[in-house]
């Protein structure tokens, strides 16, 4: 309690760049360190030596146990949202783990090509509508909204844990789940702590263009834009996703850089079998499209066709980092 009161009137501070989307981002912030220290002194190391005394098949199965129950509520939601298939499908992976895959220890339904799919109340709020409200770091929670907040409450009473009638094994459950979760997190969490320059700003405009992008099923037309700088999505049910990143307005092409004075013209392109400048050099044998490379080998950032993407582990010298 002491540490929250501080936390709250550490809040109250002024932040020198206030944003639309995180209006409380003084008292978030304070949060977000409290968290980051139970994490740092707490969390962590058990989840390391928990990883350390676990063997790698043991912590598979205790994975799959915990995400065959969260297959009960995201069907729930997946038909609560009128997406029937994905529902159907969701019953099916629960049948088929727990039967044929001694209790969920074993994720058989995966093999047998049933997909896991992501859900939950806060989405299945917006999918009918909910905005989604500022942004929010619970305490101990993490990263939400106050929408994904309220989502939380459906989601505990909608887990098969909650209604154990042993409050011993009820808690053991959800310290195992918390502690495997965590053991699985922490090779995200050292890239994390050496690729980002601001903590805070990172997992904020993760965690929103991922609630975002699960929202829209994927279909937002951009991929997420995780670095620190980045502004936070807009979040409105009828707002689209932002562009990709340099992307020129109204769909144009990017005009060419003037020449030089007194710079010789370029010559021109040879002509092609159709007529075409440059039509043969534009289009290899092969059919595949050509980039410059930059100094190391690598694809040049500032050449990358419309469409395509680099991998910032290629640029940034990090691992892709992938965000379920």
């Amino acid at each position: 309690m002491i540490a929250l009161a501080a936390a709250a009137l550490a809040g109250c501070s002024t932040v020198q760049t206030p944003n639309k989307a995180d209006p409380w981002e003084g008292l978030n912030r304070s949060v977000f360190t409290f968290n980051d220290k139970i994490d740092q002194y707490a969390l962590k190391p058990v989840a390391q030596g928990y990883v350390k005394i676990t063997p790698q098949p043991v912590r598979d199965s205790v994975t799959n146990f915990f995400s065959n129950i969260g297959d009960v509520y995201i069907a729930a939601n997946n038909l609560l949202q009128l997406k029937i298939a994905d529902g159907v499908g969701d019953i099916m992976r629960i049948v088929i783990n727990t039967v044929f895959g001694v209790g969920g220890l074993f994720d058989v339904a995966t093999i047998a090509k049933l997909p896991k799919h992501d859900n939950d109340l806060g989405l299945t709020l917006g999918h009918y509508g909910v905005p989604a409200g500022p942004y929010l770091v619970l305490p101990l929670f993490g990263p939400s909204t106050v929408r994904d907040a309220v989502g939380y409450i459906g989601n505990y009473f909608a887990s098969p844990i909650t209604y154990i009638d042993s409050d011993a094994v009820s808690w053991s459950l959800w310290g195992v789940n918390l502690i495997n979760t965590r053991a699985n997190l922490l090779s995200a969490s050292d890239v994390l702590e050496g690729a980002a320059l601001d903590k805070y700003s990172f997992v904020r405009n993760a965690y929103l263009q991922r609630r975002q992008y699960l929202l829209t099923g994927g279909t937002s037309g951009a991929l997420p834009n995780y670095g620190e700088g980045a502004p936070p999505p807009n979040y409105d049910q009828d707002g689209a996703a932002a562009g990709a990143a340099g992307a020129v307005p109204g769909g144009g092409a990017v005009p060419p850089a003037p020449a030089a004075p007194g710079a010789q013209p370029a010559p021109a392109a040879p002509q092609g079998a159709s007529g075409t400048p440059g039509a043969e050099s534009a289009a290899p044998a092969s059919g595949t499209q050509t980039m410059p490379l930059d100094s190391t080998g690598l694809p040049s950032p500032t050449s990358v066709p419309g469409g395509q993407v680099v991998p910032p582990g290629r640029i940034i010298g990090y691992p892709g980092l992938k965000v379920r």
